[in-house]
C-alpha cells in the first residue's frame, strides 16, 4: 500500500503524526499542492475529489479522509490510547475529535476560504465551480475561533491532555488545527494559559515533526 501525502496541508499531517506515534512505516508518494498536482489527471485517477491524503491499498481500493485512514491502521495494529482502549475512552476521544473538527478546524476554513486571495474565484473547469467568497463568513470564523479556544482552555484546566489521561487522536487533531490556524492569522490569546501549556507539550512530542 502507499500513502499520497503533501508536505504542508493539515489533513496529511494528521495522518503522519498518527503513524509516527504508532511507529508505522509506509511508502509515501508526495503530491505537490503548490503546483496543483492534486488536480492533474494522474492524481484524480487515485482520488477524483483531488484531495489529500489518500491511502491506496494493494487491492487498488483507495481510502480517503485522514481520520478514516488512521482508523484503518488502528484496526490493523494493536489498540492504543490514541483511539482509546475502553468503551468510555473511545467515546471521549471521538467526541472531542468531532468537536475540534466542527468548531476549531471549521472556523479556520471559514476564514481562509473567505479571506485569502489564493481562494478567490478558485474553480476547476469541468471538475467544480467557482465558489464566491463571503466576507461575513470570515468574520464568523474569527468569532467561532475565539469561542473554541476559550472553551478548550477552560476544559484543559488541571488536565494534561484533551480527551483522556493519555495523549490521543483528539490531541493530534487539536495540534494540527492550532498550527493550521496560523495561516489564517488566528492565534491563541496570551491569557489562555491552559491551552498554551497544552500546546507546548503537544508540540514538543517527537511525532509533531512528522
Amino acid at each position: 500500500m502507499k500513502l499520497y501525502d503533501a508536505v504542508w496541508a493539515p489533513s496529511p499531517r494528521r495522518v503522519r503524526l498518527y503513524l509516527a506515534e504508532k511507529g508505522i512505516e509506509i511508502e509515501r508518494v508526495m503530491v505537490d499542492l503548490r503546483s496543483d498536482e492534486q488536480l492533474g489527471d494522474a492524481y484524480l485517477r487515485v482520488n477524483p475529489r483531488g484531495a489529500v491524503p489518500a491511502l491506496e491499498l494493494d487491492s487498488g481500493e483507495v481510502i480517503c479522509e485522514s481520520s478514516a485512514i488512521c482508523r484503518y491502521f488502528e484496526a490493523l495494529h494493536p489498540p492504543s490510547p490514541l483511539f482509546g482502549e475502553t468503551a468510555l475512552d473511545i467515546a471521549r476521544i471521538e467526541s472531542w475529535t468531532r468537536r475540534i473538527e466542527q468548531e476549531g478546524y471549521a472556523a479556520v476554513v471559514y476564514v481562509l476560504r473567505n479571506q485569502r486571495d489564493a481562494f478567490r474565484d478558485r474553480g476547476v473547469a469541468g471538475k467544480w465551480p467557482v465558489v464566491p467568497q463571503i466576507p461575513e463568513l470570515a468574520e464568523r470564523g474569527a468569532i467561532l475561533w475565539g469561542a473554541f479556544t476559550a472553551a478548550l482552555d477552560k476544559h484543559l484546566a488541571g488536565r494534561a491532555w484533551i480527551a483522556t489521561d493519555a495523549y490521543s487522536f483528539a490531541d493530534i487533531s487539536a495540534l494540527i488545527t492550532l498550527d493550521f490556524a496560523k495561516a489564517a492569522k488566528l492565534v491563541v490569546p496570551a491569557g489562555q494559559a491552559n491551552l498554551l501549556r497544552w500546546y507546548e507539550a503537544a508540540a514538543a512530542r517527537p511525532s509533531s515533526a512528522a
